[in-house]
């Protein structure tokens, strides 16, 4: 019996040795810098949510001629826009657009909260996976794929309520019953799109965040806050250590 519990309490520090060497090792290298664990962690949430609210910014601005922020049909929609335009179908689709658009919009206003929330929710151990990479969005994909579920929730009762009471539904079916008639189609408009909306809105603001993660990363210009020049400084010369690098010299600037 003691031998068993002996192994036992081997196993299970061994197990726990394991799983936070990582980031004790981050967390004691920051730490000979001056950088604490909770530094770190508010620079890199500092830069998530910069790069969150330039996409809150663009949806704000409902700007059309903006493609991120601005319905397109699925598949090959410039393709899809013109065929139903020559059919005399142009002040339909722009309105069905236009409604569409602001659907995302609205989902996304609704959705701030959330994604605000969930910066919050990230742990040392989510940042020390995350900061010290060659991966440009791997606060992004983690970010992305931590919230999809809860956004797309959030999103369908917001997208499914706007394009109800706004018309768009009845002006998308009287789109998609005119396109799916038209002979020898290979791919036709699927009967209801708000799942897609929904989607479309939620990888637009993803790629925002993207977008502002690789500029932080890459050009200490957009490091915005004293916070993200020490810790995105920090996390650069790791990175030169690690590539065998002058620590003291540039990093691709």
């Amino acid at each position: 019996m003691k031998k068993l519990l002996l192994a036992l309490v081997l196993s299970t520090s061994l197990l726990f040795s394991t799983t936070f060497t990582g980031c004790e090792v981050i967390s004691g290298v920051a730490g000979s810098l001056g950088l604490s664990e909770i530094e770190m962690i508010a620079g890199l949430k500092e830069a998530l949510t910069q790069g969150l609210f330039v996409g809150f910014d663009a949806f704000a601005r409902q700007d059309q001629g903006n493609p991120l922020v601005r319905f397109a049909f699925p598949g090959e929609a410039a393709k899809i826009e013109k065929t139903l335009k020559d059919l005399g179908l142009t002040s339909l689709v722009n309105n069905v657009t236009a409604k569409f658009t602001n659907a995302m919009g609205l989902a996304v206003k609704e959705a701030k909260p959330i994604f605000v929330n969930s910066i919050k929710r990230m742990n040392f151990r989510d940042v020390a996976n995350i900061l010290i990479t060659d991966n440009k969005h791997a606060a992004t994909q983690f970010f992305k794929s931590a919230m999809t579920p809860e956004l797309m929730t959030a999103f369908r009762p917001i997208v499914d309520s706007t394009v109800r009471t706004t018309g768009a539904g009845k002006d998308y079916d009287a789109i998609a019953k005119t396109y799916n008639a038209i002979p020898f189609l290979e791919k036709k408009l699927e009967p209801n799109l708000n799942e897609f909306i929904a989607g479309r809105a939620i990888d637009a603001m993803f790629l925002y965040v993207a977008n502002e993660e690789e500029n932080i990363r890459e050009k200490i210009e957009f490091r915005k806050t004293d916070l993200m020049k020490r810790v995105f400084g920090y996390a650069d010369q790791q990175l030169r250590i690690r590539s065998g690098a002058n620590p003291s010299g540039g990093f691709g600037r």
